[in-house]
C-alpha cells in the first residue's frame, strides 16, 4: 500500500472569501498504525479552519484519511503530516487539527497542531 498522498484532496471555491468564518470537520473513525508495535491506532480528528480562496471537499478528505489506515507513524507525525497536506492544498488563513487518540494501556494522547494565527 502506498503512503498517503495530498493528491487525493480536492477543493472548491470558498463561497464567501471576503468573510472569516470557521469550518469544523470531525472524523471520529480515524485509524493509523503504530510503527513500533504494528497495532492499530484509533482516534478522532477535529479539523477547524478559516478558508481563504478554497475549501477542501469532504469526500476527498474521507478518502485521504483512509489512506492512513495501514500507514505506520507515531501520533505526532500523523497529525503534522495531515496539517501540512491540508495547508498545502487549501492555503487557509488559519487551521488547527486536534487528534484525540483512544487510550492504550491507560494512557490517552491528544496532539494539537496549528497553522497561522487565528484572525
Amino acid at each position: 500500500m502506498s503512503d498517503p498522498s495530498r493528491d487525493t484532496l480536492e477543493t472548491f471555491e470558498n463561497p464567501f472569501p471576503q468573510r472569516n468564518f470557521v469550518i469544523e470537520t470531525v472524523a471520529p473513525e480515524f485509524t493509523s498504525v503504530c510503527p513500533k508495535t504494528g497495532h492499530p491506532d484509533f482516534g478522532t480528528l477535529t479539523i477547524t479552519y478559516i478558508a481563504d480562496k478554497v475549501c477542501y471537499e469532504l469526500k476527498s478528505l474521507k478518502l485521504y484519511l483512509q489512506e492512513y489506515r495501514n500507514h505506520g507513524a507515531f501520533y505526532e507525525r500523523v497529525t503534522n503530516m495531515i496539517l501540512d497536506d491540508l495547508v498545502a492544498v487549501t492555503q487557509p488563513r488559519w487551521m488547527k487539527i486536534e487528534a484525540a487518540f483512544t487510550p492504550r494501556g491507560g494512557i490517552r494522547t491528544t496532539v494539537i497542531v496549528e497553522h497561522g494565527t487565528r484572525p
